[in-house]
C-alpha cells in the first residue's frame, strides 16, 4: 500500500530586536528588527517561488510577522499553533548565557552539558516542549496529507522537535543543530510514521548565509 508523504518545511522566524546580544526571548514578545523583516520579506518571496497549501505559525507575535509575507503571497490565512510556541527560559528570559554564568556558573555549565537534564532554573521542561511540538507537527502533517505547509516557529522549540523526530538524543540538540539560521527552511518528509530530513537551513535569500 502507498502512504502519501507530507512535506512540512520549517522555518525560524526573522530576527528580533534581542538578537544581536543572543538573548534567550522564549514566551516573550519581542518584536523584529529591520532586519528581521526583510527576511520575512524573502522569505515570502520563496514561498512565492516554491507554494505551499497552508501555513502555520506560533502564536507568538514575530513568528505571526515572519508568515505574514508568505500569507499575502499566497493569499492564505496562517493557522496558529500554541503548542509549536517556544520554550519558557525561566530566569533566562530576556537575558545572555553568560549574564546568567555570571551570576550562577555552576548551573550555566550543568545547561550547557545537558540542557535537558538541567535546564535553567524555573524553566520549561525541554523534553516536554519536545514533545508537545513534535506532536504539533505531526498533527499539521496529519491535516494535509500529500500537501506542502510552511512552519514557522523557533530556534529551540524546532532544534529540539528534530531530534524528537530524527531519533536524535534530545540532550544534543544544541551539539547537534547549533543553530538554525532566521527565515531559513529545512525540509522535513512525513510518510506514515517515518520522519525523513530532506534539507537543513537553506537561506531564502543569498544574503542571509
Amino acid at each position: 500500500m502507498t502512504t502519501t508523504a507530507t512535506t512540512l518545511l520549517l522555518a525560524r522566524h526573522g530576527q528580533t530586536v534581542w538578537h544581536a546580544e543572543n538573548r534567550y526571548a522564549g514566551v516573550s514578545d519581542i518584536a523584529l528588527t529591520d532586519t528581521g523583516r526583510a527576511q520575512a520579506e524573502a522569505l515570502g518571496r520563496w514561498a512565492g517561488a516554491h507554494p505551499v497549501d497552508a501555513v502555520w505559525t506560533s502564536p507568538l507575535a514575530r513568528a505571526v510577522a515572519t508568515a505574514e509575507p508568505a500569507c499575502r503571497t499566497l493569499g492564505l490565512t496562517p493557522r496558529r499553533e500554541p503548542d509549536l510556541r517556544e520554550c519558557d527560559f525561566g530566569v533566562v528570559e530576556g537575558r545572555t548565557l553568560a549574564e546568567f554564568a555570571a551570576e550562577d556558573p555552576e548551573g550555566a555549565a550543568a545547561f550547557v552539558a545537558d540542557p535537558v537534564a538541567r535546564p535553567f532554573p524555573d524553566a520549561e521542561d525541554p523534553a516536554a516542549a519536545a514533545e508537545r511540538g513534535a506532536a504539533a507537527l505531526r498533527r499539521i502533517a496529519a491535516a494535509h496529507p500529500g500537501g506542502r505547509v510552511l512552519v514557522v516557529a523557533h530556534n529551540s522549540l524546532l532544534r529540539l522537535v528534530l531530534c524528537t523526530l530524527l531519533s536524535v538524543p534530545v540532550r544534543d540538540y544544541r551539539r547537534v543543530f547549533p543553530r538554525l539560521r532566521n527565515a531559513a527552511v529545512t525540509e522535513l518528509r512525513l510518510t506514515g510514521g517515518s520522519v525523513g530530513l530532506m534539507a537543513l537551513n537553506v537561506p531564502c535569500d543569498d544574503g542571509d548565509r
